[in-house]
């Protein structure tokens, strides 16, 4: 053991060993999809924050951990960003140094039994506020929060239902600390399994209480998946033929990927003719997505676009989101030169102002989102409270088909479909397209990324409000709170320490008074106030000597 405290003394060593732990956990998403792993991926990185000298070098460990977890979440990013997707990670990372303080701070040494139910707290919502910095879109938004690893485990999503993917991610990690403590800290394992009977139970009650959708009808969905197809004339051409196979097939909606069309409709009227065609040969309105400059507005914009049988509804939804670097470069004048070492947006798209909620015939309301919004739970959650019965996401990966951002995206839908009680259609360009219900469980296959197809869904639909529509993001409004407690009562120990100084100092002998109105006396000056007076010693003649 002393041998291994020596090799991870020197701090380069030490930092490399906190990325690598900090990366274990992206086994747990698409595609490995070790959903399983999740609960104990973090215990490796624990137990070497836990044994840092200091509380300086523990939040080292935090920061290097959080740069191994934010590079490999991204890695795929890397063909695009180059070099910079390692500046990214390091500034992303640093959000977890102060994680790595609280995990020092509790789990050190031996810590008592008190520590150790604290910790089991303290520790996820300290968690939960770097996942919640870094869901800001300006940071790159919440791709890859540690819940949503779950997102196939049917009792995890009855838990979104209730507290949406930030409750997943408390108890993923609540559930890691635990784990460590029970390696680690034999002395303190009541705590430790404790906290995971408490797990257990909270999982438990979720899935017998927590309400569930009322299905009731069912609409027949088309995805229409182009494929990787250079050029927006070819790629048109091909959505159009796949449209074409759907005809007879009695659907209410046909959903195109994001950048089917790379055209303004508005100034390529033939293009709209086209597509109301096509919706007039297959009897249902078709979700389209342009990107390209307005002709009503300045600058490009990315808008989900409804077409029917007479042509452009007036149904149309612009992206609020997007994607830093990939749609526009945060401080561009800072930080423009991201544009000459990779693939960062050239120019910047312009943003939508507000969610829209359009009704597509057939009685159906549908909620549109554009690719990088699937990933924020407020958006879906937002577009439930505003009627819609059905979610959709219209999405293109076509720059990373060959890399984990096609399922880790696919699989994001089913979380949202889970928190708002909702089904959604996650519709892409190039795959992988999928389909949940309102419970979030999958619905007919994935079209996978070497698919070019259109597919039809029978999707049933549902009613009722789940309790994270209704209450919204409080996992993290009680986590704040909990840190707030925490720190509280962290601060009121040395203001108790310095009080008892005080009164102990004020109770010594020869000290005048106690309490607030005592001063100590001066120098010299006795109990009560009066100087003693100096007495010399005075010389009394003796017997007189002979001279």
């Amino acid at each position: 053991m002393k041998t291994l405290g020596n090799w991870l003394a020197s701090p380069w060593r030490r930092s490399t060993i906190a990325a690598l732990a900090g990366a274990l956990p992206v086994f747990a998403f698409p595609a490995p999809s070790l959903w399983w792993f999740a609960y104990v991926a973090l215990v490796p990185w624990i137990m070497l924050v836990r044994s840092a000298p200091t509380g300086k070098r523990a939040a080292y460990d935090g920061w290097f951990g959080g740069l191994g977890f934010m590079l490999t979440m991204h890695h795929w990013l890397l063909p695009s960003l180059h070099v910079f997707i390692f500046l990214i990670a390091a500034l992303l990372g640093a959000l977890w140094a102060p994680w790595g303080w609280l995990v020092r701070h509790f789990l050190a040494g031996t810590p008592a039994r008190g520590r150790i139910a604290a910790a089991l707290v303290v520790l996820p919502s300290g968690w939960l506020m770097a996942e919640l910095v870094r869901s800001w879109q300006g940071l790159g938004g919440p791709w890859g929060m540690l819940g949503s690893s779950q997102w196939q485990v049917e009792p995890a999503l009855r838990l979104a239902s209730v507290g949406g993917v930030w409750l997943l991610s408390f108890l993923v990690v609540a559930v890691n600390v635990a784990v460590t403590v029970l390696v680690a800290v034999r002395e303190s394992r009541i705590p430790a399994v404790a906290g995971l009977v408490a797990t257990a139970a909270v999982t438990s009650a979720a899935w017998m209480w927590s309400p569930r959708p009322d299905t009731g009808g069912r609409t027949r969905i088309a995805v229409v998946q182009a494929g990787v197809i250079n050029g927006p004339d070819q790629r048109f051409a091909r959505e159009e033929q796949l449209t074409r196979r759907l005809v007879g097939q009695d659907v209410d909606l046909i959903v195109w990927g994001e950048s089917s069309v790379g055209f303004d409709l508005g100034d390529r009227p033939d293009l709209a003719r086209r597509i109301a065609d096509l919706s007039s040969a297959t009897g249902a309105d078709i979700l389209v997505n342009v990107d390209a400059r307005r002709s009503d507005k300045p600058g490009i914009y990315k808008s989900s676009v409804l077409v029917g049988p007479d042509g452009l509804t007036g149904e149309r939804y612009d992206k609020m989101r997007l994607v830093p670097f990939g749609e526009y470069v945060p401080a561009r004048s800072l930080l423009g030169w991201a544009t000459s070492v990779g693939k960062a947006a050239g120019e910047d798209r312009r943003r939508g102002s507000e969610q829209v909620v359009m009704d597509v015939g057939h009685g159906l309301r549908v909620g549109p989102m554009v690719c990088f919004e699937s990933a924020f739970p407020d958006m879906s959650r937002h577009l439930a409270q505003d009627g819609a019965e059905l979610l959709i996401a219209q999405s293109a990966t076509s720059t990373f088909q060959q890399s984990w951002a096609p399922e880790q995206h696919a699989s994001l839908a089913a979380l949202r479909a889970a928190e708002s009680g909702r089904p959604m259609v996650h519709a892409t360009l190039t795959g992988v397209s999928a389909v949940y219900d309102a419970s979030g469980q999958r619905v007919g296959e994935w079209l996978g990324t070497d698919a070019s197809t259109a597919r039809v869904y029978d999707v049933p639909l549902a009613t009722g409000t789940t309790l994270y529509v209704r209450f919204g993001d409080w996992t993290v409004h009680a986590a704040l709170l909990v840190l707030a407690a925490w720190g509280a009562i962290t601060g009121l120990g040395p203001l108790r320490r310095i009080r008892s100084a005080a009164r102990d100092d004020a109770s010594r002998p020869g000290r005048a008074g106690s309490g607030a109105g005592s001063r100590r006396p001066e120098e010299g000056v006795d109990a009560e106030g009066r100087r003693p007076t100096t007495t010399r010693q005075k010389r009394v003649p003796g017997p007189a000597t002979p001279s």
